[in-house]
């Protein structure tokens, strides 16, 4: 199945699998501009690491020595026309993952180069972001005609402060990879050869926990995201607030094998049930 959503997914992602982890790599030439077939690409990749059991965490990667992301493809976006018959993303958004809920599993972004525009909006969209000491992060959109509704005005002002994040919007100014990890936004920083390397550790690591835990977290981080401490405290976790990951987790066996897996002084077996 995967080297057939492989062919489908030709020129714009290509899917690397080992063991829990699904590199999803951004091979759309020469800068990975998000047009509506990327778009659509990257949702079905997605929506493959969220079906797939074994699977268990993903990382958005690009192949491109020159940029993670250039952002919006201007060509495509300056053809309405040529546009429309384009299938773009259906549930995902813009770049096929910026609104895409039902995806449960975590997303590493490795940020090797540039990430523009869109580009910064799909590492956004991301859980965990790390990045090559060499790349850059940038929301010139308002230089374009534009506003980064993508994701760039609404999730970055919560990442790092505010008028920190504002100001790369009404600059359109640079931030490098050393201030994106002063602000805390991106987790850690390498040079580029060693950034891959990076993310595959990181992306094994969180593989070994427990994947309803994981996915309960996701789906609970989503959840409280913004709201007063009060709210967020009261939340329940029986299902009946849309937690159903939070809800399965703590009826599930697996709750029960982590705790006396540690007990036991041994690593637990998984069943995600």
């Amino acid at each position: 199945m995967l080297d057939d959503l492989n062919r489908e997914l030709a020129g714009y992602v290509l899917l690397i699998r080992k063991g829990v982890v699904l590199e999803i790599r951004m091979v759309k030439p020469p800068v990975n501009a998000i047009c509506r077939r990327l778009g659509r690409a990257l949702e079905r990749a997605a929506l493959y690491l969220q079906a797939d059991p074994e699977l268990r965490i993903g990382i958005l990667s690009s192949g491109s020595d020159r940029a993670f992301s250039a952002g919006m493809d201007f060509n495509e976006g300056t053809d309405p026309a040529g546009a429309e018959a384009k299938q773009g993303a259906v549930e995902g958004g813009f770049g096929g993952i910026t609104t895409l809920w039902s995806l449960k599993k975590p997303l590493i972004a490795a940020i090797n180069g540039p990430a523009v525009g869109g580009g910064l909006e799909l590492a956004l969209a991301c859980d965990l972001l790390v990045m090559a000491n060499e790349a850059f992060l940038q929301l010139p959109e308002l230089e374009r005609g534009l506003l980064p509704d993508g994701g760039g005005l609404q999730r970055l002002p919560r990442r790092i402060p505010y008028h920190v994040a504002t100001a790369m919007i009404w600059t359109g100014e640079p931030m490098s990879a050393s201030d994106a990890h002063r602000w805390g936004l991106v987790w850690r920083v390498s040079d580029r050869a060693g950034l891959m390397p990076l993310a595959w550790e990181l992306a094994e690591r969180i593989g070994r926990s427990a994947p309803l835990a994981q996915q309960a977290l996701k789906e609970t981080l989503r959840a409280v995201d913004a709201l007063p401490d009060r709210e967020a405290m009261a939340l329940r976790a029986d299902g009946r607030e849309g937690l159903t990951n939070y809800a399965a987790m703590l009826r599930s066996e697996d709750m029960i094998e982590g705790q006396r897996a540690f007990l036991e002084k041994r690593m637990p077996r998984w069943r995600g049930c």
